[in-house]
């Protein structure tokens, strides 16, 4: 609710302040006396375009400050916590536009941009004029209003919705992961079937270095122990000549007795010599080295080394590697029974989100034909006896709020095609449109204050009578401005401001009820107020008053 407006500066106004409160508040003057002006105040806290033309004259600002009274839940306060805007009671705008053109807005006496700006103030007070496209006027916001007029729980469908994006989501990352790895699939397979060939083992690689550094100095060691074989062993070798000298000197010993005695060391030496022959044999057939031996081992290490290099790995990790790459092939059969499973899912939540999609549509067509006729019953006495009002639905694509769009349309004429409000309805009428769907949607969540700018304008009698008792039903549900030339649409309100000249400056003030009768009397009689129009203004007072409390009762 605005609870204040405050304009400094502002074309013809010097200072002005307006103070509305709840209910129905009429504004009234004569032509000409500044009534725009206080609305393109109210416009430019509310977002409008600034321009430098609605500076004061010798001014160098124009200024305007608006005070709301929020509701807890109310979604202003969603979008001041979404914008990093402190929360503040009363909400507090403020608007100024400078001689040179410049514009700034603070909310909360926080610096906002004036898209934020307007982004608030569809949230605070929707304006009617003429020429307004906002509000109920706006196809974005009616299906909104008609599921809060048929009062439906959107819950279901929108969490089925998230239910739906969530498993299609979940199903399109598992087909591209699928389609990636089926398109790797043969060299996952090849490279699995030579690492399956090869046959790794966790630790070989140092086995076979060290078999290799064994088999390299075994070779070495047979050599020398072939060399010594053959200095020992050989035809021409110490044995050889050791055996020898022994039958020398065995036959020398025949001749003289006393080298018998070195016979026998002879001999002891040809024994120790058999025994050196047989450790050096038996230390030949440990390090007997086989030609293939050292190219074996050798390729073998080769091949694990060249594996681990292709794979970027230690040759040690060349087991886990194989592991890894069987496990994806498994992975990619697996994949598509994981797909067809997560494609069942799909199907259901698709299934659960048209289900409740469907109830929500079923709801909204039951309640789009009461709305019909609750707003073509307020068209006759509203002087649109020959339009007509229809909420048309239409399918829309799968989402959060269902399936349908909705969009208000009416026909001014029998036989005329229906077509949106603002082609379709022109001047008055599309106020008068809007009232009658204000009261019939009553209180269907829209914001809180409402702006009627001239909705009267071209009617008078019993139509304008009509619009004010409208106007007041709304305004039990809402605060209701309205710019009227209609004294009876003013003897509607709740509190009377007047907007006059004084001195070449516009003026705002509160009226008492004398007046209240004074100036309803003035819209009556003209510049002379007469004792008559007088009468007549106070039996307006008394009708509106009766209507109101008959309402109220």
């Amino acid at each position: 609710m605005l609870v204040q407006l405050t304009i400094r500066d502002l074309v013809l106004i010097e200072t002005a302040v307006l103070e509305p409160g709840p209910g129905l508040t009429v504004l009234t003057g004569e032509t000409g006396a500044g009534k725009s002006i206080l609305l393109d105040g109210l416009g430019l806290v509310l977002g409008d375009r600034a321009d430098a033309a609605l500076v004061r004259a010798g001014a160098p600002q124009a200024s305007v400050s608006a005070s709301f009274a929020l509701a807890p839940d109310h979604p202003a306060r969603a979008l001041l916590a979404a914008s990093d805007i402190p929360d503040a009671d009363p909400l507090l705008v403020r608007r100024v536009v400078r001689a040179d053109g410049g514009s700034r807005a603070h909310v909360n006496d926080t610096p906002v941009s004036a898209g934020l700006l307007r982004q608030l103030g569809s949230l605070l007070v929707e304006v009617h004029g003429q020429h307004d496209d906002r509000g109920l006027l706006s196809p974005r916001g009616h299906l909104d209003l008609l599921d809060a007029y048929a009062g439906a729980d959107r819950s279901a469908a929108t969490d089925a919705w998230n239910r739906r994006m969530a498993a299609e989501a979940a199903h399109a990352a598992a087909h591209a992961r699928l389609e990636a790895d089926r398109a790797e699939r043969d060299f996952l397979a090849h490279a699995l079937a030579e690492l399956e060939a090869l046959d790794p083992k966790p630790g070989e690689e140092a086995e076979l270095a060290e078999t290799r550094r064994r088999i390299q100095e075994g070779a070495r060691l047979a050599e020398s122990l072939d060399a010594l074989d053959r200095q020992i062993s050989g035809a021409d070798g110490a044995l050889a000549l050791l055996r020898q000298a022994a039958r020398r000197l065995e036959r020398l010993a025949q001749a003289d007795p006393a080298l018998a005695e070195a016979v026998g060391s002879v001999d002891r030496m040809l024994v120790e010599g058999d025994e050196l022959e047989a450790a050096l044999a038996a230390a030949r057939r440990r390090w007997l080295v086989t030609p293939d031996a050292l190219e074996a081992a050798e390729a073998r290490l080769f091949d694990l080394r060249a594996a681990a290099r292709k794979h970027r790995v230690p040759p040690d990790a060349l087991p886990e590697v194989a592991a890894g790459l069987a496990a994806r092939l498994q992975a990619i059969a697996c994949g598509e029974t994981a797909l067809a499973a997560l494609e069942t899912e799909v199907a259901a939540a698709r299934a659960a989100h048209a289900a409740a999609a469907a109830a929500l549509s079923a709801l909204r067509a039951a309640a789009a034909e009461r709305l019909d006729r609750a707003v073509n019953a307020e068209l006759p006495a509203l002087r649109l006896e020959a339009a007509r009002f229809r909420t048309r639905l239409a399918p829309a694509d799968p989402g959060p709020l269902g399936t349908d769009r909705a969009e208000f349309e009416v026909a001014t004429n029998p036989g005329a095609e229906f077509g949106a409000l603002t082609r379709i309805a022109s001047g008055g009428e599309l106020s008068r449109f809007v009232l009658a769907l204000k009261v019939a949607l009553a209180r269907a969540g829209t914001a809180g204050t409402l702006v009627f700018d001239e909705i009267d304008r071209g009617v008078g009698g019993a139509t304008a009578s009509a619009i004010g008792s409208r106007l007041a039903r709304v305004a039990e549900s809402a605060q209701v401005l309205v710019v009227t030339h209609s004294p009876q649409v003013a003897a509607a309100g709740s509190a009377h401001v007047r907007i006059h000249k004084a001195d070449g400056r516009t003026r705002v003030a509160a009226l008492d009820p004398a007046e209240r009768v004074e100036e309803i009397a003035r819209m009556l009689s003209g510049a002379e107020v007469t004792a008559e129009a007088r009468l007549q203004a106070q039996r307006l007072l008394a009708h509106a008053a009766a209507g109101t409390a008959v309402a109220a009762g």
